[in-house]
């Protein structure tokens, strides 16, 4: 075989491999399989290295007839010794048979790790630095050739050249992903978005970027869990909240954890992070790595779906001058499917993320305070004037009610002066005449009737206010007797008619039945119908019927007398209709009018009908093509018997 011509044809196809691949994967790969198949050996590894103290990505290829490399085992390779050793070593490593080798002690479990009897080793270099290996193997034991090692020293070169071009090609991808990161997440902060959003950008976004199955945003809910180097009681007992989480598409085998909750004291790898930070843990394979402790026998949710590669950083709040009072806010947590090393750039980026997240997470804390603070003084403010207004209202209540008590007392004492000051008046002008020494017997019968009818008058003005108060004050019992009502109505109808003759006034009578016989104050029932009728004359227009209606009815088990008086003068406001049984209360312009009365009548009239255990309401419905209304009280009695 002539070797120059060897060696240029594996050189040739390795160019044309790192032209016409269109990714760095594909590359190593087929740069393993033309390796393999031109040595023809059993299998063909490749590892590119960026730091000889972390795994690293790999190409493996196998023959049809040999088991490719066991999955679990692949994060543990470059801990071997066979491939961590002789970096400064720039020939080939031949091992004819591995288990007579001093790496069959060291490698410890080698045959599962690198299921091969001779292997053929070289290490790659570019511009004087270790960036890779090849690694030959076969499954039965086998004296490698001098060409053998000769053509693995010339291709290592070309190889070489690959691995640093994926290196760069990892380089240049992983650095537009960081900085497509870093202007996203700087967008969605500086466009007014909720913290939620703001979160689920950042978490998406580093994850994607990092090319990670999953990533979650961890929050602790302590307010302060103080940084110290042992973990206190009351930081274990700080519960940790799910806040934010990102899946890789088709993700099945991935449980959710958005929204889920645990304890510091369940998750090892919490208590870990707490004490090492302000560092970040990352772990390039958890089953063959020994940097968590754990503590607790059974583990949380965020242990029970963490896959083999992790990487944890933790959110801060900034010093302010004292590094003791740093406090974890909480923690930035990305794992992959398969073994993985985390590059420095990678966490430069995560720190840098972890670092505006717990910027702006601060920021909305403070923003809530000094919300909540203006809320509380808004409404502590609202609440004041609320309490103004209230008492503005009360006081202009008040003040209405003086005025309006202000306007009845003027009221009362014009009407008290010309209810007490007209008999006075007639009296001392009687008594004046009947001095005289020769007046005649007529005369002096006629003033001594002015003098007492004037004097009956105002006995009639007192007892009215006595017996107003002494109903209101204190009720009497009710002194029922049998009456019969229509016999009553019969007698105050004749003296009605009689006493408003000169008026043209009539009385009209409506009656259910010719007798109604009923229990009762008969007392209180005459003053009543007497009060109704007077203030009917009174107010009543000239020439005009006054109706009274007298009807029984049952309401709610109970007999009731029905007692409608209605008679056509001027219409009554919905402000008089309010007030009509208020005491001293006259309608406007009764004084001017000349309208005698002194308001208390109405008023007697409901406190007897309440004494009665009935009601007395009132209405006003004007006429049609009349400025008069037929003004009508009714008043309902319980408590009769039917005949």
């Amino acid at each position: 075989m002539h070797y120059p011509v060897q060696f240029a044809q594996i050189d040739q196809e390795i160019t044309q491999i790192i032209l016409t691949s269109p990714d760095s994967q594909t590359l190593l790969v087929k740069i393993a399989r033309a390796l393999g198949e031109r040595f023809q050996v059993d299998y063909c590894l490749i590892l590119a290295v960026d730091d000889p103290a972390v795994p690293t990505p790999m190409a493996l290829w196998c023959a049809d007839h040999y088991p490719a490399l066991f999955p679990g085992y692949q994060g543990q390779l470059w801990q071997h010794p066979l491939l961590n050793t002789g970096f400064s070593e720039q020939k080939p490593l031949a091992i004819s048979d591995i288990e007579s080798s001093e790496y069959w002690s060291g490698g410890g479990n080698c045959p599962q790790i690198l299921p091969a009897r001779a292997l053929l080793r070289i290490h790659t270099q570019f511009q004087s630095a270790v960036n890779g290996a090849i690694i030959l193997g076969r499954s039965q034991p086998h004296d490698w050739t001098s060409w053998e090692k000769d053509l693995l020293s010339t291709v290592a070169q070309s190889v070489a050249i690959a691995l640093s071009q994926v290196h760069l090609t990892r380089q240049v991808l992983a650095a537009t992903r960081h900085q497509t990161l870093l202007n996203q997440l700087s967008r969605a902060m500086c466009s007014g978005l909720s913290l939620n959003e703001i979160f689920q950008i950042a978490i998406a976004g580093t994850a994607q970027a990092l090319q990670v199955a999953q990533g979650l945003l961890l929050l602790l809910n302590d307010n302060d869990p103080p940084l110290t180097p042992q973990l206190s009681n009351h930081l274990l007992s700080t519960q940790v909240s799910v806040a934010s989480e990102w899946l890789e598409e088709d993700s099945t085998s991935i449980s959710p954890l958005l929204n889920h909750s645990f304890w510091v004291s369940e998750s090892a790898l919490c208590q870990q992070a707490l004490k090492k930070a302000p560092e970040p843990i990352a772990i390039a394979d958890r089953r063959t790595t020994s940097t968590v402790e754990l503590t607790t026998p059974n583990l949380s949710i965020l242990e029970q779906v963490l896959l083999p590669a992790v990487l944890i950083v933790p959110l801060l709040k900034p010093p302010n001058h004292q590094p003791l009072a740093t406090r974890v806010l909480g923690f930035l947590v990305f794992h992959h499917r398969q073994p993985r090393p985390w590059y420095p750039d990678e966490l430069q980026l995560v720190t840098w993320v972890s670092t505006q997240l717990s910027a702006t997470l601060i920021h909305h804390q403070t923003l809530q305070h000094v919300q909540s603070l203006v809320e509380d003084r808004t409404a502590q403010l609202q609440h004041s004037l609320e309490v103004q207004a209230k008492l503005y209202e009360k006081t202009r209540q008040q003040v209405e009610q003086l005025q309006e008590l202000n306007q009845l007392k003027e009221d009362f004492i014009s009407t008290m002066n010309h209810e007490l000051r007209t008999p006075l008046t007639a009296m001392s002008l009687a008594i004046r005449m009947l001095r005289q020494p020769k007046l005649p017997a007529k005369r002096r019968e006629k003033y001594l009737e002015i003098l007492e009818q004037q004097c009956n008058q105002e006995i009639e003005l007192i007892n009215d206010l006595l017996s107003l108060q002494q109903l209101e004050s204190n009720p009497s019992q009710i002194q029922a007797q049998s009456i019969n009502l229509m016999v009553l109505i019969e007698q105050l109808g004749k003296s009605f008619e009689e006493k408003w003759a000169t008026k043209g006034l009539t009385l009209e009578v409506e009656a259910a039945a010719r007798s109604l016989m009923m229990n009762t104050d008969v007392d209180s029932l005459n003053r009543i119908l007497m009060e109704l009728l007077t203030n009917a004359g009174k107010y009543s227009n000239p020439n005009t019927t006054v109706s009274l209606k007298v009807s029984r009815e049952v309401k709610q088990s109970i007999y009731q007398i029905i007692v409608t008086l209605t008679n056509i003068s001027s219409g009554l406001s919905p402000q008089e209709l309010n007030h009509i049984f208020e005491k001293f209360r006259r309608g406007q312009g009764v004084t001017q009018q000349a309208v005698q009365g002194t308001g208390l009548g109405l008023a007697l009239v409901k406190c007897l009908v309440q004494h009665l255990n009935g009601t007395i309401e009132v209405s006003s419905s004007p006429l049609e093509n009349s400025q008069s209304a037929a003004i009508s009280f009714t008043v309902s009695l319980p408590q009769f018997h039917k005949l």
